[in-house]
């Protein structure tokens, strides 16, 4: 009874940690958002990070959507071809890139390159005491840092998903019709008919859009929250890819539920 009451109280009290840092976090993103009016009526700030978390993933973010939509191509037509479905593969691979595929991996790719550049950008500035020196000023890190960050971080993912989305269609094209010898006019014609640019295309930005929320408060928040030494900027790094990518696996169980479900 002793060892089962005290595993009861170490899962207990991790639950309540956990639950404490949830609160935390919750509380710095509310409060970060105080802060983004601000950040608005300085673009030159916002345009200087939408460069940097956005311009420099591009480079990642096409590559990988080029290759998914190879191989989404080859794999789609070796299981429609057996069904005699093969004109529809424009269709298919058109609606799992724009509301499945486009929105998560790009999200996960930016997780793992900007994120985690911002994590540690961020990082670096609380060990250098610079963040505490803008305090001296009397100049608010969150709004002269966080902020700007944070904006662009949401307006860079929709745009990112949708470039990724448009060149894995074009890679499947490459690979279906000039490869394989599908029809080119089915292979557009059915994508054109049924899709749909508000839930099929608009509810993938949706997504999007929501999962930068997600990847862009969590890897400010790991800087911020993180210790000022080496270690602890590494650490934080890596707490931002993991809780990031299970923070957006998890929002689009939830949105694909709330979207796609329904008639």
């Amino acid at each position: 009874m002793t060892a089962l009451a005290n595993g009861l109280q170490r899962i207990g009290a991790a639950t309540l940690r956990w639950l404490g840092s949830l609160g935390h976090a919750a509380t710095f993103f509310l409060d970060l958002l105080r802060f983004v009016p601000g950040a608005l009526a300085r673009p030159a700030l916002v345009a200087a990070q939408l460069y940097a978390v956005g311009n420099r993933s591009l480079v990642i973010i096409m590559a990988s959507g080029l290759a998914v939509g190879f191989v989404l191509a080859l794999q789609m037509y070796y299981a429609l071809v057996t069904y005699g479905a093969a004109e529809s593969l424009g269709l298919i691979v058109n609606l799992a890139l724009v509301r499945e595929l486009g929105p998560v991996v790009t999200a996960l790719l930016f997780a793992g390159r900007a994120g985690t550049s911002l994590t540690a950008e961020i990082g670096l500035m609380k060990a250098g005491e610079q963040l505490a020196a803008m305090e001296m000023m009397a100049v608010d890190p969150r709004a002269r840092v966080l902020a700007p960050r944070l904006v662009a971080g949401i307006v860079a993912m929709p745009l990112l998903a949708a470039l990724f989305s448009a060149v894995g269609i074009i890679g499947a094209w490459v690979v279906a019709v000039l490869l394989i010898g599908v029809d080119g006019g089915n292979f557009w014609s059915l994508m054109q008919s049924q899709v749909d640019v508000w839930r099929d295309v608009g509810n993938g930005l949706i997504k999007a859009f929501a999962f930068g929320i997600i990847a862009t408060g969590v890897a400010l928040y790991q800087g911020w929250e993180a210790l000022a030494t080496p270690e602890g900027v590494s650490r934080a790094t890596t707490r931002t890819v993991v809780v990031a990518s299970l923070g957006v696996l998890a929002m689009d169980f939830i949105l694909t539920a709330l979207m796609f479900t329904t008639p």
